[in-house]
């Protein structure tokens, strides 16, 4: 199936990164889609937002649709360093173009089309006790030996609910304005490189459930600049897609980050490109010391 297929493809991309759970950079999802494993730590809350302008263009419908849109995450931290909670959503104005006899007709929609508060937890993480690999005195061979363990990844679980009111013009007939959704997210630290991938089941239970692979690669090139890169796989009878993305952060400040990022797909029904630019910005209530060893998602 394609959503397991995402796992072999993986894009030049980068990242701030940590392995506890609070860091002393902001730590950030954006500008990718998937969720790292790590929560933002204990007494963090965080404010990630952003813009996008698109263009979408469907060959047999023939229609022409230009769009923008605002998305957004709130995330906290709270009672332990595993934990988080967030809100995340996104709003989306697009008015689409298509020619009836002679004339062009133009007709418009915009609400948010997502909305969802969920909760994410780590059941695993490998690099917290992990001990440092000392040579092996007696043996050459041993200390030749490839290390299979860094293949294991940190392990966390997201379960949240999607919801919308009002008359939303998103919403299919037969889907729910309240529906649960599900993830598990795994991360993997190898220095300044880090992967991260996301299996989500959305709208589960509804009459039109999706499911959603997304595998992000990412890699620091100094303390403060970085590039991503991403592929998401979407499997839905309403709507199914290959989307790769791609873009940079910059680190202002520990608490500050700005990105900017692309998106394009890989059919014509409809063919779509977007352009992205956004802020995170992290409050810092945390005042127990945590260790820094590797890195984390921006």
């Amino acid at each position: 199936m394609r959503i397991y297929a995402i796992f072999f493809l993986l894009f030049l991309c980068g990242s701030f990164l940590a392995t506890a759970q609070y860091t002393e950079t902001i730590n950030s999802n954006r500008p990718g889609n998937s969720q790292g494993a790590f929560a933002v730590g204990p007494m963090v809350l965080q404010i990630e937002a952003g813009g996008q302008f698109g263009h979408d263009e469907h060959v047999l419908l023939q229609t022409d649709t230009e769009l923008w849109g605002i998305d957004y995450a709130v995330r906290f931290g709270f009672l332990l360093e595993e934990l988080e909670i967030n809100v995340m959503g996104s709003y989306l104005d697009q008015t689409t173009s298509y020619i009836v006899g002679a004339n062009t007709e133009n007709y418009g929609i915009s609400n948010f089309n997502s909305n969802a508060i969920g909760v994410k937890y780590l059941i695993y993480d490998p690099y917290k006790n992990a001990k440092e690999k000392k040579p092996n005195l007696y043996s050459w061979k041993a200390n030749q030996r490839f290390d299979w363990s860094v293949f294991i990844p940190a392990v966390a679980l997201y379960a949240g609910a999607n919801f919308s009111f009002g008359d939303n013009p998103y919403l299919y007939e037969g889907q729910g304005k309240y529906t649960p959704r599900a993830a598990v997210i795994t991360q993997n630290n190898w220095g300044p490189w880090v992967l991260v991938l996301n299996v989500i089941g959305d709208r589960i239970g509804d009459e039109y459930p999706s499911y959603s692979g997304i595998a992000t690669l990412t890699h620091s090139f100094s303390s403060k600049f970085a590039m991503f890169g991403e592929f998401q796989t979407l499997i839905s009878d309403i709507y199914s897609d290959e989307i790769a993305r791609g873009g940079f952060a910059y680190l202002f400040h520990k608490n500050f980050q700005a990105d900017i990022s692309g998106l394009i797909n890989f059919k014509d029904t409809p063919s779509r490109w977007q352009v992205a630019g956004g802020l995170s910005y992290r409050f810092d209530w945390h005042k127990q010391d945590q260790y820094l060893e590797a890195q984390e998602e921006l």
